[in-house]
């Protein structure tokens, strides 16, 4: 009999990028091995840099004379990925402003194009907390325009010291966490692209919920 199997899945895409400017960044040492942990579960990855997605202040006035580059790079790369993965320094307690300016940007464009994608948070710091404040200012406006954020995020405390010479974790418990973290996240990000029954209803809990024909 002939095989009844459903096809093989293609790779999920994920788009991937550290959210800071510095050459050295410890965000973006975490986001190369954010990189690799996703490549080797599977998937397939657009990493990015915050310099692509560079823009202006956001303002009405200036959005009247079109969008910037940086904001249109972003939506493109939104939408050609089924998820993405950001690796956000704390900048006093939030998410750094550059971070937050192109999110305005981007949410203008219509139709929306963060409204049910799947997102993983990650966060390197020197501090004791590894960044995690910055991770859950950043949460706000990307539930808000409708992005599922994974409920597990990943935050490296005393990053200055948690590298090796190779750029891998040096505390072997931590490197597991961030691998299963990546995977489990990669597990309900492919559910939700495949399985249909495994979607559920999304309510948001500030503002109304966004509507992707608007």
């Amino acid at each position: 009999m002939p095989s009844t199997s459903p096809p093989p899945h293609e790779p999920l895409r994920y788009l991937l990028f550290s959210a800071s400017l510095r050459t050295g960044s410890l965000n973006t040492r975490l986001a190369g091995l954010a990189r690799a942990a996703i490549e080797t579960h599977g998937g397939t990855v657009d990493a990015a840099a915050m310099v692509d997605f560079d823009c202006p202040s956001y303002s009405q006035d200036a959005q009247a004379k079109g969008f910037p580059p940086g904001a249109d790079a972003l939506r493109r790369r939104l939408e050609t990925s089924d998820a993405f993965v950001i690796a956000a320094p704390e900048y006093n307690g939030s998410m750094p402003g550059m971070l937050k300016n192109v999110i305005d940007w981007v949410s203008r464009f219509r139709p929306q194009p963060f409204n049910g994608k799947h997102a993983l948070l990650l966060s390197a710091s020197p501090s004791m907390a590894g960044g995690n404040r910055g991770l859950w200012a950043l949460r706000v406006p990307l539930e808000h325009l409708g992005v599922r954020v994974y409920p597990d995020m990943f935050s490296l405390a005393q990053a200055h010291q948690a590298f090796d010479a190779q750029g891998h974790i040096v505390n072997q418990q931590l490197a597991g966490r961030l691998d299963q973290t990546i995977a489990g996240f990669m597990d309900l990000a492919e559910a939700a692209k495949h399985y249909p029954c495994a979607k559920t209803a999304w309510v948001e809990f500030l503002g109304e919920r966004p509507d992707s024909s608007a």
